[in-house]
């Protein structure tokens, strides 16, 4: 019996601690999380008959609806021009539904703004703040641009940069290895140099939900001697403007799947893996770990902050 026991206590103790090396996430939850909007689900933001107007909303537009079948009404905003973070930044939003394009930078800001903006034309439904409490802090985050508490009405400075003047730079001192980006309008491709071992070796890197392929195969760009890790060879484009040309501009949905809040799942090399997140970011993003995971989902496009940069490439993401 005793034999039985101490066997059993083995196997917990493995158990627990194979466990304890995956990110923990809320599996019993809908990954909509907030989205899933009280259990209005899809149609709240996806109206699959009359546009805003089947989401018993106004509308001024012939076309509403007519894009991702939006369920919000959208003309408060038609042409309006937003200044995020700063001057360097502006936002011009498409001036009717027949500009609002899906791959369109600022239409998805558009797109995004609709529900979260709270001085243009505040929704309803929306309290202002998370429904998940802001970890270690306490507290929750505001949910609505442009009129948080302290700020002026329709003052957005205090908000990330997106637009087609917010782009991730490329090579350099203070920038990740890679080709492509800023005003090159093409994708970026992440790889070819030591100093973008974390978001090529990385699983939980937002960079790497594509097609990887190993240094030495002969396909890739010029890679480190010695290093074993692979490359993207699909490229990471950002947003799509009007007229199909790729940059590597940063919109909404750079950093967040409006999908999936608690749950982020990438792929590489045909292996998919689920990490722990939290506000829909699109990365590993767990304060609670202790771990530097917050810090290495921002370092995806802030190279220069990285510990790559610092010389240090065997910090792992935990």
């Amino acid at each position: 019996m005793k034999k039985v026991s101490f066997l059993v206590l083995i196997m917990l103790a493995a158990t627990s601690v194979a466990m304890a090396q995956l990110p923990a996430y809320n599996a019993g939850a809908d990954v909509l999380g907030a989205h899933n909007v009280y259990g209005r689900g899809c149609v709240a933001c996806h109206a699959p008959h009359g546009g805003a107007a089947g989401n018993n909303g106004t509308y001024t537009d012939t076309g509403n609806g007519t894009v991702a079948l939006w369920g919000e009404n959208l003309a408060p905003f038609y042409g309006k021009s937003i200044n995020f973070a700063s001057a360097s930044y502006p936002v011009t939003l498409p001036g009717s539904m027949a500009s609002v394009s899906i791959s369109d930078t600022n239409s998805v800001v558009l797109l995004c703004l609709s529900c979260h903006d709270g001085s243009i034309a505040q929704v309803s439904m929306m309290v202002g703040h998370t429904v998940e409490s802001l970890p270690i802090v306490g507290g929750t985050a505001p949910t609505l641009f442009g009129t948080t508490t302290g700020n002026t009405a329709g003052n957005y400075l205090n908000e990330h940069p997106v637009g087609p003047s917010a782009m991730v730079s490329c090579g350099g001192t203070y920038n990740w290895d890679c080709s492509g980006g800023g005003n090159s309008l093409q994708p970026i491709n992440m790889g070819g140099t030591a100093s973008a071992q974390y978001l090529t070796d990385n699983p939980a890197s937002f960079w790497n939900n594509s097609t990887w392929t190993a240094c030495g195969t002969g396909v890739e760009p010029a890679c480190t001697t010695g290093v074993t890790w692979g490359y993207n060879t699909s490229h990471n484009p950002l947003s799509t403007p009007t007229g199909g040309s790729t940059v590597s501009a940063v919109t909404c949905t750079t950093c967040h799947n409006q999908h999936s809040m608690t749950v982020w799942t990438v792929t590489k090399s045909g292996v998919t893996n689920h990490y722990s997140t939290m506000f829909f970011l699109r990365g590993y993003y767990n304060p609670s770990s202790g771990g530097n995971n917050v810090a290495q989902f921002c370092r995806n496009c802030h190279g220069g902050e990285s510990n790559e940069m610092s010389g240090i490439t065997n910090v792992t993401t935990n």
